[in-house]
């Protein structure tokens, strides 16, 4: 009521003949015997300066608008002098409607962006799984084409390792120096380059060099995905087996293709199809984070910026003094070197034990769709058996499994059984992630998620180098009893890895 005048608020209640809108404009008689009264100290009308309830309730504004309608019941509608209206409701209401559409709309514009975000990292993780899937069925081709042997061939697994723990240990530095965006695309060039290099099938030394710049590559862009999502507020365990289930998409995917160019005389054209990918991959990486740090792009999805530490020592000092970050690792290096060595060597293991032919290479695939399943089917047991406990379940079951296809000359038998412990190895990887963010420092999580996937991108180098020199010097079927020892020592790991904590930033 802004147009009020004070001096009509001199007494508390108004003429009882008078009605409220003469009472409220009229100026009082010097003959009221209430003006002859005393004098009173003047009510002061005050207005707050910020509504504590801006949007008034339907009922009130209904009540207000009767008052002014309808006139009183004693009043003289002869009078000129015109009703007060009340002007307040019409500025009260328009700016908080306005407002509340302006916040539907960019909450919307948030989701939106998440999504796209989290879409865009999940194409990332496609290509890492077609990677490791295009090894195993394309190794009798690489052995036949440059006429080496198991320990010679194994080299590319050791090389790939060297460019792994290298973009590990490089993360930390660019991600400080470049920023989010900008890491997460030179991850993907040193991939173009690398299946550029391989397309023409190369000398043999090239081609092993370029699985490290490959290895690179993916170390950065699966340090950056992994730390982004076990950033991000809300259900971090199921995006994280989101993401790892694109993976698992991409591996199950590609031995299906390098199966059929393995029987082809250029076998080695299946690398211009990655390129292809990696394209499409720098592309879209470019074009949705757009070379932005990774508070920038969190901000876009309407998440607030990360935390930032305090401590003056250096941060890769800070990385490797947290205690358990070592156990993760290495379970890390164990669980996907077990991952790679089933899917990559598991071919040559039906070829030769179980004489499955050279349409084996699709077994690999019924490995890796299992995993795939278990990443995103497996959600609700994880949460109703408990995370940590489940993974204790997935690994005996597995070594069970494992065992069958030691023991029993089965080839069908043996690729179900493969398949199953896809399925049960699939959860563990998001769940391990998932778990880091809950017990390590978060303005060191980009960091401490970097160095477990680093070490173990290293393990599906190191453990399948560690087989093909046990089956050139054994035999391929060297291969399950090794497996089933790495798989009991994933077992013990994970008991030595603290359980959930509060967390100390």
């Amino acid at each position: 009521m802004t147009a009020v005048d004070q001096t009509t608020l001199r007494s508390t209640r108004p003429p009882s003949t008078a009605s409220l809108s003469t009472f409220l404009v009229s100026p009082p008689s010097a003959e009221d015997p209430l003006v002859s009264a005393p004098a009173q100290p003047p009510l002061q009308a005050t207005f707050p300066t910020k509504l504590t309830h801006p949007l008034p309730r339907r009922s009130e504004v209904s009540r207000i608008e009767a008052i002014e309608e309808t006139p009183a019941k004693n009043a003289d509608l002869s009078t000129d002098i015109p009703m007060y209206e009340l002007t307040t409701v019409p500025s009260v209401v328009t700016p908080s409607v306005r407002s509340g559409a302006a916040d539907v709309e960019y909450s919307r514009k948030y989701v939106r962006n998440g999504w796209i975000q989290f879409v865009a990292l999940c194409w990332c993780f496609f290509l890492q799984g077609w990677n490791d899937g295009t090894t195993g069925p394309l190794i009798p081709a690489i052995q036949k084409h440059y006429h080496v042997g198991f320990a010679v061939v194994s080299m590319i697994f050791v090389t790939n390792c060297v460019g792994y723990l290298s973009g590990a240990f490089a993360n930390v530095y660019l991600n400080d120096k470049l920023g989010f965006g900008k890491v997460l695309v030179l991850g993907s060039v040193c991939q173009i380059v690398t299946y550029a290099i391989q397309a023409p099938a190369p000398p043999f030394p090239v081609l092993v060099c370029a699985y490290a710049i490959a290895g690179f590559g993916i170390s950065l862009q699966n340090a950056q995905a992994n730390g982004f999502v076990g950033s991000l507020k809300d259900h971090v365990a199921a995006k994280l087996c989101f993401l790892h289930g694109s993976y698992g998409l991409g591996a199950f995917a590609a031995p299906l293709v390098a199966t059929h160019f393995s029987q082809e005389r250029h076998w080695s054209f299946h690398y211009l199809i990655s390129d292809g990918i990696a394209i499409t991959n720098t592309i879209v990486l470019a074009s949705v984070f757009r070379f932005k740090t990774q508070d920038e792009v969190m901000a876009e999805a309407g998440h607030g910026p990360g935390e930032v530490g305090t401590a003056s020592q250096s941060k890769y000092r800070e990385i490797l003094g947290q205690r358990a970050l070592h156990f993760m690792a290495i379970f890390s290096l164990i669980y996907v070197g077990v991952e790679v060595t089933l899917g990559g060597w598991i071919v040559t293991y039906i070829i030769q034990k179980r004489h499955g032919g050279p349409s084996s290479g699709y077994i690999s695939s019924g490995f890796f769709g299992g995993l795939t399943l278990g990443r995103i089917t497996l959600i609700w047991l994880n949460r109703k058996v408990g995370e940590r406990r489940v993974l204790f379940i997935y690994a005996a079951l597995a070594i069970g499994l494992e065992i069958t296809i030691w023991l029993v000359p089965n080839l069908y038998e043996n690729a179900v059984a493969v398949s199953f412990i896809g399925l049960l190895l699939g959860p563990m990887y998001p769940i391990l992630v998932a778990h880091a963010t809950k017990i390590l420092p978060r303005w060191l999580l980009t960091g401490c998620v970097g160095w477990i996937a680093g070490v173990g991108q290293a393990g599906s180098a190191v453990l399948p180098f560690i087989t093909g020199i046990l089956a050139a010097k054994y035999g391929i079927g060297s291969l399950q009893p090794f497996m089933v020892v790495m798989m009991t020592a994933l077992i013990c790991l994970w008991a030595a890895v603290p359980k959930d904590q509060r967390r100390v930033d």
